[in-house]
């Protein structure tokens, strides 16, 4: 049974005019997910552009540089909601000088749509969006062949362009891959079914997209809880009340479960587990719970919450697949603030082993320099230890972001290898 009320994030990617976001626009107007307001808005720009019906790009390109020059240059969100489920769209950018932007809209998503235009096929953008996805670790991968109107929607045009796909993703961690055929300007396979390809027996976009299973991609095995802030209301109700809050990154937690703080190890039993609709029996990812425990132990922010039998490694040295935000270079051995769930720590990069090459996605050992865009394996060490885990196993405690100290920018976000 699917619940309605379940989130699902999704990311487009896909090469400059492969129709990313006239797709989603096509998915907004046709699941009617637009107000009048807007719908009258770009009605009238479609106007002023001399266009004869609506230019359904324009409904995600919100910056004005990107309506002017008819791209996407920064990652809109776009929030929608159907009776099955609610949506949020990341539509990202398509030229390799934007992969930052593509990394900061999939490192959250259950779903990436990677675009292919009919009538080019599987192109270097392509693979280089298939890596990229497979290295965020995005569980489900939607390949949308767009543009099948200019191509007679040809069925051996499209099983052409999936045994291409199937053949690169085979080569990366990829699992779940769905193929389908469309034409988001004319609306065919994205919200309706298609007419004109009655050989295609699947579903259509959006379908796909309500009915997909993502429960299963939160990790419920490893019970881990980043302790936030710790509550001593001290009223007249909760005297002696000391609780520690936070949000479950994943597994389950229940009262009576023997536990272990990181990093100090000390050991206790969960006496009760709040929320703010009153005392439950279990937590699991991702509620926002207050723990109380049997015994009085000093933890503060920063601190995490495991089960005894079942714990993260807690790690000063560890590897991490950066990607480089900041405009700026990365500094030698310089000291930037590491974040990783509620602990902040001083940290510096010891090392770069290689950088990846987008172009051809091959290893880069001679090149150590990190600048805007590059994705690198590093090596960082870190003040104190972080409790981490894999981010394939765990893609909240696996994942840190770096913080530089004098201009307080976030320059970097990468993922525990």
């Amino acid at each position: 049974m699917l619940d309605n009320n379940q989130l699902l994030r999704f990311t487009t990617a896909g090469s400059v005019d492969d129709g990313k976001s006239t797709l989603i626009g096509r998915l907004l107007y046709d699941s009617k997910s637009i107000f009048e307001d807007q719908l009258e808005s770009i009605e009238n720009t479609s106007k002023k552009k001399g266009h004869n019906g609506v230019d359904l790009a324009l409904f995600t390109d919100g910056l004005r540089d990107e309506r002017e020059q008819g791209i996407t240059i920064d990652v809109a969100y776009r929030y929608f909601t159907t009776p099955k489920r609610k949506f949020i769209i990341a539509d990202t950018p398509g030229h390799i000088q934007y992969t930052r932007n593509m990394v900061t809209g999939a490192s959250t998503a259950n779903v990436a749509t990677i675009l292919i235009d009919a009538r080019h096929g599987v192109i270097e953008q392509t693979k280089r969006h298939a890596f990229i996805a497979s290295l965020l670790q995005i569980p489900h991968v939607i390949v949308c062949v767009n543009k099948m109107d200019l191509v007679d929607f040809s069925e051996e045009i499209f099983y052409k362009i999936v045994r291409e796909f199937e053949e690169i993703s085979s080569k990366m961690l990829i699992t779940d891959v769905r193929f389908i055929p469309m034409s988001a300007l004319l609306g065919d396979n994205v919200v309706n079914r298609s007419k004109n390809m009655d050989w295609y027996q699947g579903a259509p976009m959006l379908h796909t997209l309500e009915t997909m299973h993502i429960s299963s991609d939160i990790n419920k095995v490893d019970a881990r809880f980043p302790v936030q802030t710790v509550l001593r209301p001290q009223n007249e109700t909760h005297r002696d009340y000391r609780g520690y809050a936070g949000r479950m990154a994943s597994g389950v937690l229940r009262k009576g479960d023997e536990i272990t703080v990181m990093p100090s190890g000390f050991t206790s039993k969960i006496k009760t587990i709040d929320t703010f609709d009153g005392e439950v029996d279990e937590a699991f990812a991702p509620m926002s719970v207050s723990i109380t425990l049997e015994d009085d132990i000093d933890i503060s922010r920063g601190d995490m919450i495991v089960r005894t039998n079942n714990k993260p490694e807690a790690a000063q040295d560890i590897e991490v697949m950066l990607c480089w935000l900041n405009n700026s270079p990365a500094k030698p051995r310089a000291k930037y603030t590491i974040k990783h769930t509620s602990n902040d720590q001083k940290a510096m990069i010891k090392e770069v082993v290689y950088k990846i090459d987008i172009e051809t996605l091959g290893r880069n050992k001679e090149d150590k320099e990190l600048n805007m865009n590059d994705i690198s394996k590093v090596k960082i060490r870190t003040t104190k230890p972080l409790m981490v885990d894999s981010y394939r196993e765990n893609r909240i405690t696996g994942s840190i972001i770096l913080v530089d100290d004098t201009t307080n920018e976030t320059v970097a976000a990468g993922m525990v290898v």
